[in-house]
């Protein structure tokens, strides 16, 4: 259950009361992945707790204390005895989660980046059944101090995310979500690392779930423990596995068109040699054949998948009775 915090917390409101009353009756799980957060882990289990009853804390294979710190604080702790991922990571919760017949949850960070504060902000939209899927969104204001290059690292996957999942979003990494029993039948990740909340973008418009999004404060106190530019290949491959995997038309079929284009335009020229030499130029003539092949089985390839997945995901709907 959620639950009012102590006012030497939060400066209560009369609008946030009436929000506090509005959720005191209702089953909210929090979720939180984490990989070697022992430092902070503790107290971001604490402060969310001055909100809601159940925090679930997924230690993906840490080497220190993160699972004993988060136990101490006062959360269910999954235990993976190896790194898999945040993807992973979050599956293992939002299973065990199930498990609680929850009315909402709610993933965040576990490196004290997020302001437990505005869980209900990212909480309200799913109650009042505005969304299937709320994110906290650094970008609808200006609340925080973000690093420049976070900025347009940030725009670059937001435009690719946008353009090859068809769900627009201006924070699409942000970690902090929220999600409606509905969305939370239906998700479940493909994905292992940080491209996770990308993913949730293409589960979006499969599925006919609606994403709304809230302002969120965001913290930078400490420096990233992974480089940025690995971090930010990481994102962007993982975003290429994406299109594979929910648009193989796209991913496989498009690139397989254009190479059959380049093959016929090779084709013309080779044409074209002959009727100004009568000679046959075969080596463009063998290139030509073997970019029509190729493109040929790129473009069939996509075509098959994507069929085959369209028909699995509406067994899939059926099977859930959507």
């Amino acid at each position: 259950m959620s639950r009012i915090p102590n006012s030497s917390y939060v400066m209560m409101t009369p609008e946030s009361l009436e929000a506090y009353d509005h959720l005191s009756g209702l089953n909210i799980v929090v979720i939180i992945p984490a990989y070697n957060e022992e430092r902070f882990i503790g107290s971001v289990v604490l402060r969310v707790k001055k909100y809601v009853e159940t925090v679930i804390v997924v230690d993906d294979g840490s080497t220190d204390q993160t699972a004993e710190v988060a136990s101490e604080a006062g959360a269910f702790v999954i235990q993976h005895s190896v790194n898999q991922g945040k993807g992973t990571a979050l599956n293992s919760g939002l299973q065990k989660a199930l498990e609680m017949s929850p009315d909402v949850v709610v993933m965040l960070d576990a490196d004290g980046q997020h302001v437990p504060s505005e869980l209900l902000d990212v909480v309200i939209p799913i109650t009042q059944e505005d969304a299937d899927i709320v994110i906290g969104s650094r970008y609808l204001e200006n609340r925080s101090e973000i690093p420049k290059h976070r900025i347009w690292g940030h725009r670059i996957f937001n435009f690719l995310t946008r353009a090859v999942s068809g769900t627009y979003v201006s924070d699409s990494q942000s970690g902090f979500r929220a999600f409606s029993p509905k969305a939370l039948n239906t998700i479940s990740f493909n994905s292992n690392g940080f491209s996770v909340e990308s993913e949730m973008q293409f589960i979006a418009k499969e599925y006919d779930l609606n994403v709304k999004e809230v302002p969120i404060t965001i913290r930078y106190t400490d420096p990233p423990k992974r480089s940025v530019w690995l971090h930010g290949f990481g994102v962007f491959n993982g975003i290429l596995r994406l299109v594979g995997q929910y648009r193989p038309l796209l991913f496989f079929g498009l690139p397989g068109f254009l190479i059959m284009l380049i093959g016929f335009g090779w084709g013309v020229l080779v044409v074209d040699i002959y009727r100004r030499t009568s000679t046959l130029a075969v080596g463009y003539a063998m290139i030509s054949v073997l970019l029509v092949v190729v493109g040929m089985v790129g473009f069939s390839t996509g075509f098959i998948l994507h069929s085959l997945r369209n028909l699995l995901v509406d067994l899939l709907k059926d099977k859930n009775g959507r």
